[in-house]
């Protein structure tokens, strides 16, 4: 049978690609305006975890929305906004301005994020999801290499014209819209397939049998553990995304235009690791994907110290961009089977998980920016690469393949009895009396049992 084409997931997909060229030039762009306003490097790290900060503060609320209200509709509503914050950015001037357009991309970011998650758990598929979460975020991760090293050359070519680069960024904002609105479903064909009884050969008492039964027996795993490993790992992975140019401008001395370059240079190996790692997850190990993390960090941070030139920078980055593209996809498969045992809360739970990866967003920046500001960049890669240890030994120890509780089935239902297809009274009396609780007649127990025996004999026992 041929396989279709997922055009939800494609949308999605694309939707990261497009934000992310929109956002590359914000994220390159808007530390240097910062300094430029005269902001110091411990406010450039406030300013840079700002938004990360609200997103925590706000996505167990949104998540909650984003179930309540539809995925597709919270999706669009964040991507909206985030529109709107490319567009004020252009007319920003004053320090506090900067300040509150950065509060407003938190407040987008956590509608966005559990949602996006949420619809690409629907889509993805449970044998593949890994891949699609790979996919996703190679798609960012290339978009937005080349959306900075497109925000270099533009800065160096205008003699950074800051607000130009924020109105290209707005012009960009606008295609993810469109390609969302149109093309993204809220429900996978598979869950629709379900939810709808006409669109089965199963019998509907069959599959409420098994549904029921799945229910009965699994307890989704607790969800803090994994909130602690979220915040480690983007602890490690968020330590130097904000600061980057910084470092490559003032630290290493390169050019905006050679910054620019790193970015792209990086791109090539993302293109081709990303999928990879999402493979491996997906069939190999997840545990294996994620330890890559740590080694990546632990090896580009000695590489910024002893090699601060153009060739020890690029490669450095490049080492972390591939560290990064290992984790995402991990990490997006662990999100989606732990709220995959409670489905209507999806985005909910996700988004409590995520919180944890904005948690670590809004402390590595602040940090990473106050160890540079007071004992310079020695200290900065050093405290990194001891962050980094820490989390491959938590998460060896905690994101393995969770396994949900497993209870006794007569605990919370009684046992039902499968039910032949085909609009049979008998049957359907049967099954309402064990819904209400009413012991059926032994009588009818053996009519009943005759009757699946006789039509089990003529279907030839299957």
């Amino acid at each position: 049978m041929k396989r279709q084409v997922n055009i939800s997931l494609i949308a999605i997909v694309g939707e990261g690609l497009l934000s992310r060229l929109s956002f590359g030039l914000i994220s390159f762009a808007l530390p240097l305006y910062a300094r430029h306003l005269g902001f110091s490097l411990s406010q450039v790290g406030i300013l840079v975890a700002l938004n990360s900060a609200v997103a925590v503060a706000l996505k167990p609320l949104l998540g909650w929305a984003a179930d309540r209200f539809g995925l597709k509709c919270t999706f669009v509503a964040a991507i909206s906004l985030r529109s709107l914050v490319s567009l004020f950015l252009g007319f920003a001037a004053a320090p506090w301005e900067l300040f509150a357009i950065r509060t407003a991309h938190g407040l987008s970011m956590s509608l966005r994020d559990p949602s996006a998650n949420a619809l690409i758990a629907e889509h993805g598929g449970e044998k593949s999801v890994a891949s699609a979460f790979a996919w996703y975020q190679t798609a960012k991760s290339v978009a937005g290499s080349v959306s900075k090293a497109f925000a270099g050359i533009l800065l160096t070519v205008t003699a950074a014209n800051y607000p130009l680069v924020f109105f290209v960024a707005f012009a960009l904002s606008v295609l993810p819209l469109l390609v969302v609105a149109r093309y993204v479903k809220e429900e996978s064909d598979a869950t629709r397939a379900n939810r709808n009884p006409g669109s089965s050969s199963e019998p509907l008492a069959q599959r409420n049998e098994v549904e029921t039964s799945a229910s009965a027996t699994l307890v989704r795993p607790k969800v803090l553990p994994f909130v602690g490993l979220g915040f480690l790992i983007a602890s490690t992975a968020e330590m130097l995304n904000g600061l980057f140019p910084v470092l490559a401008t003032e630290y290493a001395g390169l050019s905006k235009a050679q910054a620019g370059v790193v970015y792209a240079v990086s791109t090539l190996v993302t293109i081709f690791s990303g999928p990879i790692f999402g493979w491996l997850s997906d069939n190999v190990s997840r545990k294996l994907v994620l330890m890559v993390r740590g080694v990546a960090n632990t090896l580009s941070s000695i590489l910024y110290v002893v090699a601060p030139t153009f060739a020890g920078i690029g490669i450095a980055k490049t080492v972390d961009d591939m560290g990064k593209a290992a984790f995402r996809p991990a990490w997006g498969a662990l999100m989606a089977q732990i709220s995959s045992f409670d489905k209507r809360n999806r985005a909910r739970t996700m988004s409590w998980m995520s919180m944890g990866e904005d948690a670590g967003g809004v402390f590595a920046p602040m940090l990473a920016a106050f160890l540079w500001g007071t004992w310079g960049i020695t200290a900065l890669m050093g405290s990194r690469v001891l962050l980094a240890i820490v989390t491959e030994v938590y998460a060896t120890l905690a994101a393995g393949s969770p396994q949900p509780v497993k209870l006794r089935a007569n605990s919370l239902v009684k046992p039902r009895s499968v039910i032949p297809a085909g609009p049979r009274p008998i049957f359907l009396f049967r099954l309402l009396a064990e819904k209400a609780g009413w012991p059926a007649p032994k009588t009818l127990n053996k009519i009943l049992d005759a009757e699946t025996r006789r039509e089990h004999s003529t279907s030839g026992g299957h």
